[in-house]
């Protein structure tokens, strides 16, 4: 995985975010719209295997980089859940 961010402002963030696909964007996208600072969280791929993919933040008073760590922190959370579920159940 590559990051880059393209653009940032106080509210927005744009990021490439080379070598994912739709299971860990979608994921996050999800996990930002939660957030109630978070106004727009989207991401395109115009093609995917060809292009890498974008993802764009828009937060109401609120640094979008902030919210990114903050969703990235839950998403970690809701991993480990899992993975302790798993475990549990799989050991039986």
């Amino acid at each position: 995985m590559n990051l880059k961010i393209l653009n940032k402002t106080d509210t927005e963030l744009e990021m490439e975010i080379a070598g994912e696909t739709h299971t860990i964007l979608n994921l996050l996208k999800t996990v930002l719209l939660e957030d109630d600072a978070v106004e727009i969280a989207t991401y395109d791929i115009k093609h995917l295997g060809i292009s890498e993919p974008i993802m764009y933040v828009r937060t109401i008073d609120k640094d979008p980089l902030q919210a990114v760590r903050s969703a990235l922190g839950t998403m970690i959370a809701m991993c480990d859940e899992f993975k302790s579920v798993f475990l549990d159940r799989a050991s039986v």
